[in-house]
């Protein structure tokens, strides 16, 4: 005898579907008026018309509410302990933002046990997904020693699939005066230590971190032993960071807030991701990425949270693509877009950031009609319900009949 097929489940009543299919629907979000969507497992089985909807085993009614696929967080450092509040103050008092904060968390990460860690880190990955986001790769870089990035490792592994290595964030203060000793033990004993419980590797290739020549080793170090690589750069100035990670052919590069006409170029000609994090700018007062310039040249575009607890401690994916919206004269189905499918780009997943058969069953159901109301209503608790892998994960239970 074989297993039975999974239970389907039409979910209609969908006042807009956006699918990011062009060839479902309208404009970049494959938007779809009047939709229906079913699921059957963790998988999406159909999208379309509601009047072609087929039947189905249940039925849930969205009630006029816009359906979206859920949110690809490409880029959060939550696995950290300790608290920069006061930094923040006094950056919004006049202090520019500079990458030696980072030390402060370092601290209160190294004393903090694993239970410690895997709480708060959960707690946040918790509030993420409650306002819609399903996939969100977690970084490490608060440990700086090889036990320390590899038990942030452990604790990431925990919570998603998208873990990243950063123990390239900034050079830890023992060793201040030797950084060459420090990129040697980030690329033999302590990537020997981390590899095996990360996907990706990533480096802060920004002045107060690492020069090119050091990022270009670390990165190439980490593809060596099969990770994939992702870079940190031009966030505080022009910088080799875009061409860097467009010649190696990393998956994303990310903040992109100081572009020159030749970063653009590179990133267009190339399959690397320009991730762009709006809510870093907005919490230190820095330009916003020239999004539009990247859009009209043809690259691609995502945009993440970057939540962690210095220059970016939001969880709220809406927040972000307001603030691309308003700041960075990207249109809210570019936006959508760019928070979705940009994401999985950037992770180069192919299972998320849509709602088209075969993609896995993750979907936001927002409390409005329309997605444009995610920039509309700024600020707003937006998410009515939140269903990962076919199945509800937070929010209210919509009615089943």
């Amino acid at each position: 005898m074989t297993d039975a097929a999974p239970e389907t489940v039409l979910i209609d009543g969908i006042g807009v579907l956006a699918t990011n299919d062009p060839a479902l629907g309208e404009g970049v979000t494959g938007a779809i008026p009047d939709a229906a969507l079913v699921v059957q497992g963790d998988t999406v089985a159909w999208a379309g018309p509601a009047a072609r909807a087929p039947a189905a085993d249940a039925r849930v009614d969205a009630g006029g509410r816009c359906v979206i696929p859920g949110f690809v967080d490409s880029h959060s450092h939550i696995v950290f302990a300790g608290d920069r509040g006061r930094e923040f103050g006094a950056r919004m008092s006049g202090r520019p933002y500079e990458a030696g904060g980072i030390r402060t968390t370092v601290a209160a990460t190294r004393a903090a046990s694993d239970a410690e860690l895997l709480d708060k880190a959960t707690r946040l990955l918790n509030e993420a997904r409650a306002q819609g986001t399903t996939t969100l790769e977690i970084k490490s870089g608060y440990g700086l020693s090889t036990a320390d990035e590899e038990r942030a490792l452990r604790v990431a592994r925990r919570l998603t699939e998208e873990a990243t290595f950063l123990g390239a964030h900034i050079v830890p203060p023992e060793y201040r005066d030797d950084p060459q000793g420090y990129v040697d033990l980030v690329t033999g004993e302590m990537l020997d230590a981390c590899a095996p419980h990360a996907r990706w590797i990533d480096v802060f290739c920004e002045r107060g971190a690492f020069d090119e020549e050091a990022s270009r080793r670390i990165l190439k170090a980490g593809m060596d032993r099969g990770l994939h690589a992702r870079v940190h750069g031009n966030q505080l100035g022009p910088g080799p960071g875009a061409r860097l990670a467009a010649e190696l052919g990393a998956a994303s590069v990310d903040h992109c807030t100081f572009l020159e006409p030749e970063d653009v170029e590179a990133l267009a000609a190339s399959e690397t991701v320009a991730t762009l994090l709006p809510g870093v700018d907005f919490s230190t007062r820095q330009p916003y990425p020239d999004a539009r310039a990247l859009i009209d040249a043809g690259a691609t575009v995502a945009l993440a949270g970057d939540c962690n607890p210095g220059s970016c401690f939001t969880s709220s994916m809406a927040f972000c693509i307001a603030l691309a919206v308003r700041e960075m004269h990207m249109t809210p189905e570019e936006a959508l877009w760019a928070a979705t499918a940009g994401g999985a780009r950037a992770l180069r997943r192919t299972d998320v950031g849509r709602l088209t058969p075969g993609s896995r069953a993750d979907l936001a159901v927002l409390e409005a009609p329309d997605p444009v109301y995610l920039a509309y209503r700024p600020g707003v608790p937006m998410t009515a319900a939140v269903w990962r892998a076919g199945r509800p994960v937070a929010g209210a239970d919509l009615t089943r009949g």
